[in-house]
């Protein structure tokens, strides 16, 4: 999607974690980060002037509780994990007039929909991307655009993820999810965060 946006003239910046993939367009800034803080920090630092959101993954939906002091040695060890900050959701309370923010839900096939359904009310989202689980680290991807009013745009079949990005940018570039501020111009930048 970086490489995407950049061929169409965005400005393009990808936050990026730990992974040996990297855009192919030197046009796209890219943000490295490791954990939750770290992309919470680049999103409060990029986020408001970006057009677009694009939040393709998140770190990690839970991390390790802190603890007070040095853990003992013994036999046995229960780990307590706390969740993570929901940064889409802080985004879609955070974000000012015109700004369209897209996420993507990646679960099991049955309740996807569904699922994505209340993704996009409880984040405040203007679209987000139906993508069954089997398309993790696969080179395709067969997946739903639901928008904010409801409707559903689904992908022309299997499809690589490079025509993905193009096909999902043309749908943000028309407007398909224009909510009720009213229509937006074409974005010009966008910030694209991906694991």
């Amino acid at each position: 999607m970086a490489d995407e946006g950049a061929a169409r003239g965005w400005r393009v910046t990808l936050l990026l974690g730990p992974t040996n993939l990297a855009p192919k367009s030197s046009q796209v800034e890219v943000a490295r980060f490791r954990t939750a803080a770290d992309l919470e920090a680049l999103l409060r630092e990029h986020f408001p002037r970006a057009d677009v959101l694009i939040m393709a993954a998140a770190v990690a939906d839970y991390r390790p509780r802190p603890v007070d002091g040095k853990l003992r040695r013994r036999e046995g060890l229960t780990l307590e994990l706390e969740p993570t900050p929901d940064l889409l959701a802080a985004c879609g309370r955070a974000r000012r007039a015109g700004q369209m923010l897209i996420g993507f839900a990646l679960e099991p096939r049955e309740g996807l929909m569904e699922s994505a359904r209340e993704k996009v009310a409880r984040k405040g989202l203007d679209m987000i991307v139906a993508n069954p689980l089997e398309t993790m680290d696969a080179t395709e991807i067969d997946a739903a655009l639901i928008s904010a009013d409801g409707s559903v745009a689904s992908a022309p079949g299997s499809m690589s993820k490079e025509s993905f990005a193009a096909w999902l940018l043309d749908r943000v570039e028309s407007g398909v999810a224009a909510d009720q501020r009213g229509a937006r111009p074409a974005p010009t930048s966008g910030v694209a965060s991906s694991r």
